[in-house]
């Protein structure tokens, strides 16, 4: 039986990565994958929901191309194959480089159903591998809330929502998150009668509430309507129609999407389950992904510290380094997240409220609006605003929160001064090109010392 220095099970964002990082430090690694390389993100995840958006943005722009002399008024509609299909050949061209990239590397990669069968023992497809370390990268899958009538067969869940080649005429989603938010702009655009059915005050509740403000806003403007505070009791069948029953309030569904967050899938664990400590249901690791058997490392979704595929490619580079003899820590403090909505948002660090737990008073809140930013306004993207938040003692930059403009491309700037430890009062020293959007955010760093160019001056306090 050969011997392998790292056996991956799951071959997602942190499977992929780590498997290739184990190579290139001259590991001899095996990858073990059930379905496609890629994961959620590629596959079912990131990737679709994103060119799905991209779709909705070019709807989007048709609408506003009268007002900037462009006359062209056809009736605008999609055809949801066509749809499907640019999707799918996104992501095969994807999922095929990561193969290739695999190979390239030198990682063994086997096809099927990976289990733990001992501390240095894969089964698969009935055969046993043996590895000194194993990384168990199982992911994700869609949650399940079991609530009556959710079993109905219109209900589908954020992988079987982008295989639809039929448009729904009403579609309710239940779950107002990132997820959520994202499948509502883009079917919204695409003609869908769309309702969000969240149970907690408002949408994507985790987030600043400005962001969570912005996006209701954005989402109810687009047609979608909104209903926070709301527990869905069942969803039922009546004179050959499908409701979902909330608080009392029945609302008609063609489709129902069920959105209400990811699950860690420990399929993997196999017949170590019971030895491998776990936390509601999410394996425990410590900084360096080491579960409490030592050589057994589980980064990605399948610890749900941060269940997004940027995280998992860091968590993933550390466990390979640390079985490769190179003890590094996954730092996933400065992890910047964003929600591909019209306009888009995205935040890093602490948020508003957070951050006055944590401090108190003594914060420096700057804002900067994007109706005041020359590449904005060019665009006809003037909704929205970037917001920094510092501590006021050293200036330390705590929270960005965008919503409008580049949003998400932007972010990644404003997480890479805080993991360089730039001050507020640094950043809003940069000098930024112009006319660009990432202009916004230097602007909001200079409102929170009070020194902003472009927005009136703020009365003096006496």
């Amino acid at each position: 039986m050969a011997m392998y220095d790292i056996a991956v099970i799951g071959g997602g964002p942190a499977g992929y990565v780590s498997a290739i990082k184990g190579a290139q430090l001259g590991g001899k690694v095996i990858l073990f994958e059930k379905d496609v390389v890629g994961g959620t993100c590629l596959n079912r995840g990131c990737i679709p929901t994103k060119t799905y958006v991209m779709t909705a943005e070019y709807i989007e722009h048709i609408k506003k191309a009268a007002s900037r002399g462009i006359i062209n008024d056809p009736k605008t509609q999609v055809n949801m194959d066509q749809v499907v299909k640019y999707k799918a050949g996104v992501v095969k061209q994807l999922t095929d480089g990561v193969a290739g990239l695999l190979r390239s590397n030198g990682v063994e990669v086997v096809k099927g159903t990976a289990k733990m069968v001992g501390e240095t023992k894969i089964e698969c497809n009935g055969t046993v591998y043996e590895a000194k370390n194993t990384l168990l990268c199982g992911g994700s899958k869609a949650g399940i809330i079991p609530f009556p009538g959710v079993e109905n067969k219109n209900v589908v869940t954020s992988d079987g929502i982008l295989e639809l080649t039929e448009l729904p005429e009403k579609l309710v989603i239940i779950g107002g998150g990132v997820i959520g938010c994202e499948i509502a702009t883009a079917f919204a655009n695409f003609g869908s009668q769309v309702t969000i059915v969240e149970m907690m005050p408002r949408v994507v509740a985790n987030l600043d509430e400005d962001i969570s403000k912005g996006i209701d806003k954005a989402l109810t403007k687009l047609g979608v309507k909104i209903m926070c505070g709301k527990k869905v009791e069942q969803i039922m069948d009546e004179n050959g129609k499908t409701y979902v029953v909330a608080s009392g309030e029945k609302v008609e569904a063609s489709k129902i999407l069920l959105s209400i967050g990811r699950v860690a899938d420990l399929e993997c664990l196999g017949t170590l389950a019971d030895r491998i400590q776990q936390n509601r249901g999410k394996v425990v690791v410590d900084d360096y992904m080491r579960t409490t058997i030592p050589n057994i490392y589980a980064p990605g979704d399948i610890n749900g510290r941060i269940m997004l595929a940027h995280p998992a490619f860091k968590m993933g580079e550390a466990a390979a380094s640390c079985c490769m003899g190179k003890m590094v820590k996954a730092d996933l403090s400065k992890v910047p997240s964003c929600v591909y909505t019209l306009p888009g948002a995205s935040s890093v660090g602490l948020t508003e409220a957070k951050a006055k737990e944590q401090y108190g008073d003594d914060l420096l809140i700057g804002r900067f609006p994007f109706s005041g930013n020359g590449r904005a306004l060019a665009s006809g993207s003037t909704e929205g605003f970037v917001k920094v938040i510092a501590e006021k003692k050293y200036g330390e930059i705590l929270g960005v929160h965008m919503f409008g403009g580049d949003a998400t491309e932007m972010i990644s700037e404003a997480a890479s001064l805080m993991a360089m430890e730039i001050t507020v009062n640094e950043a809003a020293d940069i000098i930024h090109s112009h006319p660009t959007c990432s202009e916004a955010f230097m602007e909001a760093c200079a409102d929170a010392l009070g020194e902003c160019i472009h927005l009136p001056a703020k009365k003096k306090k006496k």
